[in-house]
C-alpha cells in the first residue's frame, strides 16, 4: 500500500507543478500583451501621483501588479503562523484570504472611479435585465465577470459555509447591488445597472465552480481549527 501510494505521489506533483507553470506563463503573457498601456502610467505611479496614476484603469492595474509580491509575501506569513499553531489546510487559508482581498480590492475601486460629470449629472438607473450587454462590448463583459471572480474562487475555500453555488450566487449579486447603489448614491456618472449585477454574480459563480474541487475537503472539516494533539501511549 505504502509503495502504491509512492507510486501516485510523484504524478500528483507533477500535475502541480505543470498547472503552476500554466498559471505564471499565462499572466507573463498578460502582462507582455498590455504592458504598453501600463507602462504610460509608470511615471505618474513612480511619482506618487495620484491624477494619471491611481485615478485610471492602467494605473490601477500596474499597482494591483506591483504589489502581487507584498501579497505573497502576507501568505507566506500567514500559513507559517497557523502552521506553527497546529492549523491544517495554513496555506490554503492563508492564500484565499489575501487572494480576496488582493483580486476584489482593485476591480471594486475601478468600478468606483468618479466619471467625468460626477456630482452635477443626475444619477442613473437601469432596471430592464439584458438591454444594457449590448452597450457593454466585449471588454465590458469581460471586466464585469472579473469584478467578483477573486471573492468567488477563494470564499468558498476559505469559509464552509459559502461552500455552494446558490451561496455564491447571493454574495456575488448582494455585493453588485451595494456597489451599484453607492455609485447611485455618491453620483459617480455612472449607470447603475441590473446587467451589471447580473453579470457580476455570474462571474462570482464561474470562478467559484472553477475551485469546486477544494469544497469538500472545506465543507467537511472547517480548516481553521488546529489539529488535536495526540495522547501518549499507556
Amino acid at each position: 500500500m505504502n509503495h502504491k501510494a509512492s507510486m501516485s505521489a510523484p504524478p500528483h506533483r507533477a500535475r502541480r507543478i505543470v498547472l503552476l507553470g500554466m498559471a505564471i506563463l499565462g499572466m507573463a503573457s498578460a502582462v507582455f500583451i498590455v504592458r504598453g498601456p501600463l507602462m504610460m502610467s509608470a511615471p505618474m505611479c513612480m511619482a506618487g501621483r495620484w491624477h494619471g496614476c491611481f485615478d485610471t484603469f492602467n494605473g490601477v492595474v500596474l499597482m494591483t501588479l506591483v504589489a502581487l509580491p507584498l501579497a505573497l509575501l502576507v501568505v507566506w506569513a500567514l500559513a507559517r503562523r497557523r502552521r506553527a499553531a497546529g492549523v491544517t489546510s495554513a496555506w490554503r487559508m492563508s492564500l484565499a484570504e489575501v487572494g480576496m482581498v488582493h483580486g476584489t480590492a482593485p476591480f471594486i475601486w475601478m468600478t468606483m472611479m468618479p466619471g467625468g460629470g460626477a456630482g452635477t449629472v443626475p444619477a442613473r438607473v437601469s432596471l430592464v435585465p439584458l438591454r444594457d450587454l449590448v452597450t457593454m462590448g466585449p471588454l465590458g463583459i469581460v471586466g464585469n465577470l472579473l469584478v467578483f471572480a477573486a471573492l468567488g474562487f477563494f470564499a468558498p475555500m476559505r469559509f464552509a459555509a459559502l461552500a455552494s453555488v446558490p451561496r455564491i450566487l447571493a454574495l456575488g449579486a448582494g455585493c453588485s447591488v451595494l456597489v451599484e447603489t453607492a455609485q447611485y448614491v455618491l453620483r459617480l456618472d455612472r449607470v447603475s445597472s441590473v446587467d451589471d449585477v447580473l453579470v457580476n454574480a455570474a462571474g462570482a459563480v464561474l470562478a467559484a465552480l472553477a475551485s469546486r474541487r477544494w469544497w469538500r475537503t472545506t465543507a467537511q472539516a472547517p480548516s481553521d481549527q488546529p489539529r488535536p494533539a495526540l495522547a501518549p501511549a499507556g
